[in-house]
This record gives structure tokens, C-alpha cells and sequence, in this order.
């Protein structure tokens, strides 16, 4: 799959005409999905918000997604916010505009033919279960970023796979070996272990391990996972 975002509000994205302020324009985004689906054999997706600024929700969103349909898209990924082109932080758009999951929902039961993924303040596997009786699917964003583990709860939960929750530290483990194999291909290790810090969330020290990671940020060592694991094993010895 591909996904095509339409969401993105950041000044930087829009300075370049991509993101969410192509839901101004649906039909360049569909000719843009038209392009990109003609040169692949997989999936192009899209992912947007319910509109921007001054529009209203329910006709930008169904107006936009029957545009994107007529040109033959199947799978909205809807990000049930507004995105505020203006005035507010990337952050911000994610967390303070309201959400309107209802809307969403009336576009799946007004295009019952496509495929609708609800995106957007979903928080745990429970809620994501629930929404599953209304939606064909859900996408994670923060909560799977903030703590990775819950994907084993995924699996578990929607899947019903009986494979057991991995080791945090074996996936430390392996990513030490993944750094030091990006850095031998010039990346910093920092552009690996930044989005690694909340793979010990909830677990005995989870700060500190956000500490160790992030405490040297451009010039972070490749041995800052080895460091960082050494460290928290001893923490966990002294409280055992």
C-alpha cells in the first residue's frame, strides 16, 4: 500500500502545496491518486482530515471523498478533525480542533462500498475494538508511537494471534544491531533511538531510558542502546 496523505497542516508542508491544504482542492488529489495508482500494482490510499479552516466538515468530507471515489480510490484513511491551516501548531492540530467521529461514521454508512479507516485520539485497543463495529478499520498514531508494545495487544485482541508479548529488551537488542548497521550507511543514531523512547513505557525505568537516549542528541553513540540497557538492568537488580 500507499498511502497519500492529505492531512499534514504544518507551515512547512503547505509551503510546498502538499498536505492538508489539498483538501481545498480535490480534484488535483485525484488526479495526483490517479498518477500514482497508474504507476504501481499495489494500492494508493488516502488519509485526510474531515476539512480545513472555514469549510464545513460534512460537505468538505463527503464532497471530497466522492471526488476521490469518481477517480476510483476504495480506502479513506479519515483523520476525524478539522486541520486549522493557520494559527495553530502541528501539535496542536492534533489535539485541539474536536473530533467528529459521528461524521465518519455517516460516511461509511452513506458509501458503504468503500473502505473506511477512523484515525485520530484513539487511545487504547479497547476503544479501537469498539469503533470496529462502525468502521472497517482503525489507525493507531500516538498511542502506538508513545507505546509500541500495544501492537502485541493488537495482535492478541483483533487477531486473536496467540504469539506472546516480545522482550523490550530483545527489540532493544535487535535495534542496536540496526543501528549500528544505519550508521555504517551515514545515519546518525540519533535519527533511530528519537523514535525509540517510549519502547519501555510503563516498565521500571522507562525515564531514564528516555534520558539516555535522547540526552546526546546529534552526536549519540551507536553503544547508547548497549549503555542505556546496561543501565536499566542494573536498575532492575538493585530493586529485585
Amino acid at each position: 500500500e500507499i498511502n497519500l496523505n492529505v492531512g499534514c497542516p504544518s507551515d512547512r508542508v503547505q509551503a510546498g502545496a502538499f498536505g492538508a491544504c489539498l483538501m481545498k482542492t480535490p480534484g488535483l488529489v485525484a488526479e495526483c491518486w490517479g498518477a500514482m495508482q497508474a504507476a504501481v500494482d499495489i494500492p494508493v490510499t488516502v488519509k485526510s482530515r474531515i476539512g480545513v479552516d472555514e469549510q464545513d466538515p460534512e460537505e468538505s468530507l463527503f464532497g471530497f471523498v466522492e471526488t476521490l471515489a469518481g477517480a476510483g480510490c476504495r480506502v479513506f484513511i479519515v483523520h476525524a478533525r478539522k486541520a486549522w491551516l493557520q494559527g495553530l501548531s502541528p501539535k496542536e492540530n492534533r489535539e485541539t480542533p474536536p473530533l467528529d467521529y459521528d461524521l465518519v461514521r455517516r460516511l461509511k454508512a452513506a458509501e458503504p462500498e468503500l473502505t473506511v479507516v477512523l484515525n485520530g485520539g484513539i487511545a487504547t485497543i479497547d476503544e479501537a475494538a469498539g469503533h470496529l463495529a462502525n468502521f472497517d478499520g482503525v489507525m493507531l498514531g500516538r498511542a502506538a508511537y508513545g507505546d509500541p508494545a500495544i501492537l502485541a495487544m493488537v495482535d492478541r485482541r483483533i487477531f486473536n494471534a496467540g504469539t506472546p508479548d516480545p522482550d523490550r529488551f530483545d527489540v532493544a537488542r535487535s535495534m542496536s544491531v540496526y543501528i549500528r548497521q544505519m550508521a555504517a550507511q551515514g545515519v546518525s543514531p540519533h535519527h533511530v533511538t528519537r523514535h525509540m523512547l517510549g519502547l519501555m513505557h510503563g516498565r521500571p525505568g522507562a525515564r531514564r531510558w528516555r534520558q539516555l537516549l535522547s540526552a546526546r542528541g546529534a552526536s549519540t553513540p551507536v553503544s547508547v542502546i548497549d549503555e542505556a540497557l546496561a543501565e536499566l538492568e542494573k536498575l532492575a537488580a538493585s530493586a529485585g
